[in-house]
């Protein structure tokens, strides 16, 4: 799998894992190169509280593109340090 956006590979693995329709991204497969933190958090009751990361690539950002479990509850351990996307990150074969 990858994940695209503004025309730049932000990752490629194959050995994402899936979780409710989001493919998560093994942390060394990721170019941590385009993330920049956010302060931003949200909580699931079941997988636990994330944290966030904007994208910026060639000048351009896509805030809270990107987010990630760093300690997630026991039910999500799997995803623990795992990234995913959303906002116009395309993730495709």
């Amino acid at each position: 799998m990858k994940a695209r956006w503004n025309n730049r590979v932000i990752a490629e693995s194959d050995a994402t894992r899936m979780v409710e329709g989001n493919h998560y991204f093994p942390p060394e497969a990721v170019n941590r190169d385009y993330f920049e933190d956010s302060d931003t958090t949200s909580h699931c009751p079941w997988k636990g509280t994330a944290n966030y990361c904007h994208l910026r690539v060639d000048g351009e950002i896509n805030r809270d593109a990107v987010w990630y479990y760093p300690e997630p509850k026991t039910a999500a351990e799997e995803i623990a340090g795992y990234y995913a996307f959303w906002r116009g990150v395309e993730v495709a074969d």
